[in-house]
């Protein structure tokens, strides 16, 4: 199995792991426990287990460390900061980077944002370089809503939510495509799983340019759909996607859309596609 027949947990760390991941490995009865912390807590000053675990949490902090959410929003989701031994004295030779890291009761900001349930599990949602902050100004962490219609919409590879000093959400989205084992490159040919979304709502398409190209009514309707589910499950209209978009061509790390850790570029998919962008909130779209 994998090679894990020896193996008696599982881990994951250093990168948020995708649901699609974790619903694999329990798939062949593997549990994979998450870990977080930084190189700044001397590693995982939260973790899971067989006994303290719960489906896309990282767990609870480890026996000595602390962990608490400042600055929280409406809806629950504030700054994670760390306290405890594990925690280091600060930077080499770098005392304003150190005061910057550190409030005056010598709590360790970690940069991401988070939720903790009544029980003490914690959940990442994003980082606050990430987050969106309306014209209206509502603060939306993108990735718990990216990862809901992805959910709801299985064709879907990548999900970028816009919404950044605007008026309302929209979202760019790309489907799932064939790669060049070679050059790693997207290919135009559509994954099995995409091609058989497109067979279940009846669309005979195979490929990404038959279905932007041609504005395929079926594949449309039905990504429309799953986003309409998604609104109606949103937790504020705030939060609601109002328009959205097909690209051409999936994310890859040549195209400038991903780094080396497979981790989107927000930054450069907003310059790449910025016309895309443009047109949502543009009076004539």
């Amino acid at each position: 199995m994998l090679g894990f027949s020896c193996c008696q947990k599982h881990f994951s760390g250093a990168a948020p792991i995708s649901t699609e991941t974790l619903e694999f490995f329990l798939g062949l009865n593997i549990t994979l426990y998450e870990a977080y912390g930084m190189s700044e807590t001397s590693g995982p000053h939260v973790m899971s287990g067989p006994y303290n675990h719960r489906f896309q949490c990282c767990g609870k902090a480890v026996p000595g460390c602390q962990m608490k959410l400042v600055n929280k929003d409406q809806d629950g989701n504030g700054e994670i900061c760390f306290w405890g031994r594990t925690v280091f004295m600060g930077y080499l030779n770098m005392e304003d980077k150190t005061r910057e890291a550190f409030d005056e009761d010598g709590w360790l900001h970690s940069g991401d944002i988070g939720k903790i349930d009544s029980e003490g599990f914690l959940q990442v949602t994003g980082r606050i370089k990430e987050l969106i902050i309306t014209a209206g100004g509502e603060n939306i962490p993108p990735i718990p809503i990216e990862d809901a219609v992805k959910r709801h919409l299985p064709i879907v590879s990548n999900a970028v939510l816009i919404g950044d000093q605007r008026k309302f959400l929209s979202m760019l989205l790309t489907l799932k495509s064939t790669v060049d084992s070679d050059t790693l490159e997207p290919l135009d040919t559509l994954t099995q799983e995409a091609i058989q979304f497109c067979h279940d709502v009846g669309s005979k398409a195979t490929t990404i340019s038959a279905i932007v190209g041609q504005k395929d009514k079926a594949v449309y309707r039905a990504i429309q759909e799953g986003i309409n589910k998604f609104n109606s499950e949103a937790v504020s209209n705030a939060q609601r996607i109002q328009k959205w978009t097909l690209l051409s061509k999936d994310f890859s790390i040549a195209g400038g859309e991903m780094g080396p850790t497979m981790k989107i570029k927000r930054h450069a998919i907003l310059d790449k596609y910025n016309k895309d962008v443009e047109a949502f909130y543009s009076p004539e779209h």
